[in-house]
């Protein structure tokens, strides 16, 4: 493998070299759980979770570790504005979170950790500060002092002057410089605190994070990673109190996803351009979401518009309908990938020249953009093979290995870029095995309701749309029989004002349904046989 990474604290590529081989030890910085994600998150998340994927699918075992802080300023303050516990708020938006990653198809995390499961931890992680004179104790609490640790600003490439100059920091004349920040929080009536050897208390928010990484990856790991809002001070602090204590190099690589701005300003609800993750899930599928998100190199800004997202909704059609045309012709044999995903070493290296490339892309500090393009390009490919063999295929299929093998190629990795192409293969049923049992128009009244989401469940929705997709196209198969045209005509123009895309050919009609900007359709793809 011969991956480079760009570390923020060398501000270089770097060739990556685990610290342990063939192991990769992976922390990433969670969400403070006090409202609902918006896309920047998703962003950070699909990131990191795409880069867990690679190193995967490269043969290495990966351990990943994303904690949440569950115990903060923000919680406490909305847990009183709602007038509930401020533990309650924070289960609530735990779940919320694992919601909306399930939506998007990231998965969790090897280790999930909570501040509030870790503070003996901390706790100790401080008392080693205090005894190595790095933290010092006023009034029950406890201080970081900045200027006993000389590489205090090697992350954010500032001097300490220089951070003080620029930092806005609360005046509290009991620290001994601006700069120091606080380790442990003495209690305030109403608020969560916990007993230690300061009195009653909480952690301060940078120690949580030294101490459940080294708890769970050890003093020393690979990669450190977060949004690049964390650089200062989150983790330069994480640095001064991990390397403070031990001595030895807490992280060797930096990784930092730049921020998400909305049509060109940066995303803030004071703005009204705040959007949550669930906002733009109700009026995008996630795979065109993540196409986006995937588009510019994760270190640099990336703009969320709905215009761009409907643009990569086209693209991703074009994906999936190469992949059913190749279901259709019987050649897309693909076998679906365990659960769980990819078994380490399940990528390897093959004959396809776009395998090739797509490693090169990769390589180069995990260049999704260029990546992306590797795929489409296996598309384009696929597309002219279909073309120029179409008649052959359909006589037989066993002709068309190149097809077979481009499908599984997309499909692989597609899963590695956490874009779900596995599924795409139409659901097939010949006209004279649709019974028809109630009245075109009583099919397209529900055909309405299911699209506005008229359903227990996105399951039960799915599967009712593609029944009631096949009845009516039984129905309009039964007109054009009929001769009945301007029934037909109806039908399909019910179809396609709701959002499907119809295809005859001599053989059979091809249902499938896009994205829209009114609202959001499952992937449905259904074949109606007509002999």
């Amino acid at each position: 493998m011969s991956l480079r990474i760009y570390s923020t604290l060398t501000q270089a590529l770097e060739p990556f070299e685990p610290f342990v081989s063939g192991q990769v030890r992976m922390y990433t910085c969670g969400v403070t759980v006090y409202d609902l994600c918006h896309i920047g998150h998703a962003r950070s998340a699909l990131v990191f979770e795409v880069v867990r994927r690679y190193f995967e699918s490269s043969g290495y075992r990966v351990t990943f570790v994303r904690n949440f802080t569950d115990v903060d300023d923000k919680i406490i303050n909305r847990a009183r504005q709602l007038g509930i516990p401020w533990d309650a708020l924070a289960f609530r938006y735990i779940q919320a979170f694992r919601q909306d990653m399930a939506a998007l198809g990231i998965g969790q995390a090897d280790i999930e950790p909570k501040a509030t499961d870790h503070i003996p931890e901390m706790i100790r992680l401080i008392s080693t500060l205090l005894e190595r004179g790095l933290a010092y104790a006023v009034d029950g609490d406890v201080y970081y002092a900045v200027r006993r640790f000389p590489e205090y600003g090697k992350l954010s490439h500032r001097s300490v002057d220089d951070l003080r100059a620029g930092a806005r920091i609360e005046v509290d004349e009991r620290k001994r410089d601006p700069l120091d920040f606080a380790l442990w929080k003495a209690s305030k009536p109403g608020e969560p605190s916990w007993d230690s050897p300061w009195g009653l208390g909480r952690p301060g928010w940078h120690i949580e994070c030294s101490a459940m990484s080294s708890k769970y990856l050890g003093e020393t790991f690979d990669i450190h990673a977060g949004g690049e809002d964390l650089i200062f001070p989150h983790h330069e602090n994480e640095i001064a109190q991990s390397e403070g204590a031990t001595g030895k190099p807490f992280a060797r690589y930096w990784l930092h996803n730049g921020f998400v701005t909305v049509n060109g300003e940066k995303m803030a609800k004071s703005l009204g351009n705040f959007v949550t993750i669930r906002d733009a899930l109700d009026r995008f599928s996630p795979e065109a979401l993540k196409l986006l998100l995937l588009s510019t190199n994760y270190r640099g800004p990336l703009d969320y518009a709905e215009s761009a997202v409907l643009e990569k909704a086209k693209a991703l059609a074009g994906l999936q309908d190469f992949l059913r045309a190749v279901d259709r012709l019987g050649a897309g044999t693909a076998p679906r990938q365990p659960e769980g995903g990819l078994a380490p070493g399940a990528l390897p290296e093959g004959p396809h020249p776009a395998e090739a490339a797509f490693r090169r892309a990769m390589d180069d500090d995990f260049n999704t953009a260029r990546a992306l393009a590797v795929l489409f390009d296996v598309v384009r490919e696929g597309n002219r093979l279909l073309s120029e063999a179409g008649e052959a295929a359909a006589r037989d299929p066993g002709e068309l290995p190149a097809l077979r093998a481009a499908a599984a190629l997309l499909r692989r990795l597609g899963w590695v870029l956490c874009l779900d192409l596995r599924g795409g293969g139409p659901v097939v049923s010949a006209f004279a095995t649709v019974r028809l049992q109630r009245p075109a128009a009583e099919a397209l009244q529900e055909l309405s309701v299911l699209v506005q989401c008229g359903a227990s469940s996105p399951a039960d929705r799915e599967r009712q749309l593609t029944w009631v997709v096949q009845e009516l196209l039984a129905h309009r198969e039964a007109a054009r029989r009929a001769k009945a045209w301007a029934a037909a005509d109806a039908i399909r123009q019910a179809l396609t004002a709701q959002g499907f895309r119809l295809e005859d050919t001599k053989t059979a009609t091809h249902a499938v349904s896009q994205s829209t900007d009114i609202h959001r359709l499952p992937a449905i793809a259904v074949t109606l046989v007509k002999e």
